[in-house]
C-alpha cells in the first residue's frame, strides 16, 4: 500500500486531475457546452464577444477557486470523520 502523505508531497496525487470530469455524465455536458459556446460565439459582434470572454475568464478563476473551497472543506470533513471514528 502507498504512503498517501508521501505521494501527496511528492505530486504524484493530484485531485483535481482525477475529478468528475471523468464520468460520462460530464463530459456528455462538456459538449454541449462546448458545441452552444461556439453557436453563441458566431452570433456576437466584436464588442460582445469581447465582453463574453471577460466574463468567461471570470467564470473559469471562479471556478478554480470554489474547486480549491470545495476540495479544502471536503479534505478537513474527511479529517474529522476519522478523528471521530478513533474516539
Amino acid at each position: 500500500m502507498k504512503n498517501m502523505i508521501n505521494e501527496l508531497w511528492h505530486g504524484n496525487v493530484i485531485p483535481h486531475e482525477d475529478s468528475r470530469t471523468n464520468s460520462p455524465q460530464m463530459k456528455e455536458l462538456l459538449g454541449y457546452m462546448a458545441r452552444h459556446h461556439e453557436e453563441l460565439e458566431k452570433s456576437f459582434t466584436d464588442e460582445q464577444k469581447e465582453t463574453f470572454e471577460k466574463f468567461h475568464d471570470c467564470w473559469s478563476e471562479y471556478m478554480s477557486l470554489a474547486e480549491v473551497a470545495i476540495f479544502e472543506y471536503a479534505f478537513k470533513l474527511g479529517a474529522q470523520l476519522i478523528f471521530e471514528i478513533m474516539k
